[in-house]
């Protein structure tokens, strides 16, 4: 008889630790401030193995200890994550109404999209009258340099952050797509400089894309809407009257999330 093979996925043990991280920080969230003795009798093991895992946490900034009382509390992590994911649900929320006014307007695909490590995140999608069959880009994740909404994401971070992306090889979608370091870098500070970015046949042949920023109430561009669409439907003579009217969109959301300009 031949040997069985061997579970695919995560073992007992790994998915046991998970579940006592979970427990941890549901106590936490429930005591306020709490011990690694009481972790400990809580979740039924050693003090050792609940000191293991409120440093795995510590390390991630999930939880924090007072060092003058030797207790751990949630830490600014939680509110991290928990802040992105408000802001995720705020802008497709408060989104959605000036994404459709956009869309019957130029009559193209709209897409909301925020940055989410090296990629674009597609986080709502409208479709225009003109969009027979539009494709379904919610929840797609694109390369940032081959976006029109990528570009105006990379645009507006810190010389810090973007200087991370660069660092990456940039990779050729089309023959259209920017793969050079320096090339890109003039790209992005014309997208400064003009207030919208666009993208034509460079993530696929025959697209076209114009994206501008969502902002905050603290002025951090946090999203991007854009109108895309068939190259022919958007020849180069028409991109700056939906430019306008996609960067009237991004204002119009931005303001409703609480920026002035």
């Amino acid at each position: 008889m031949g040997n069985s093979p061997a579970p695919e996925g995560p073992g007992p043990v790994t998915v046991q630790s998970v579940d006592r991280a979970v427990t941890v920080l549901e106590i936490l969230a429930r005591e306020g401030e709490v011990g690694v003795t009481q972790i400990a009798a809580e979740l039924g093991v050693h003090k050792s193995t609940a000191f293991r895992l409120v440093s795995a946490l510590e390390n991630r900034d999930l939880v924090a200890q007072d060092t003058e009382r030797g207790k751990y509390r949630l830490g600014l992590g939680i509110v991290r994550l928990a802040g992105a994911t408000t802001a995720r649900m705020d802008v497709v929320r408060i989104g959605r109404p000036v994404c459709r006014e956009l869309a019957a307007q130029i009559g193209e695909t709209v897409n909301l999209t925020l940055l989410s490590g090296h990629e674009v995140l597609y986080v709502d999608q409208v479709a225009g009258p003109s969009a027979l069959q539009p494709k379904d880009w919610v929840g797609q994740r694109l390369p940032a340099h081959a976006t029109s909404n990528g570009k105006v994401l990379l645009a507006h971070l810190s010389p810090e952050r973007l200087a991370d992306h660069l660092a990456r090889p940039l990779e050729r979608l089309t023959d259209r797509t920017i793969t050079g370091r320096g090339e890109l870098e003039a790209e992005l500070r014309a997208v400064r400089e003009r207030g919208y970015a666009t993208a034509v046949d460079e993530l696929e042949f025959g697209l076209t894309a114009i994206a501008a920023p969502v902002r905050d109430a603290a002025d951090e561009v946090i999203a991007t809407v854009s109108g895309s669409g068939p190259s022919f439907r958007l020849p180069p003579e028409r991109v700056p009257a939906v430019a306008a009217a996609v960067r009237r969109a991004g204002e119009e959301i931005s303001r409703r999330l609480g920026w002035s300009s």
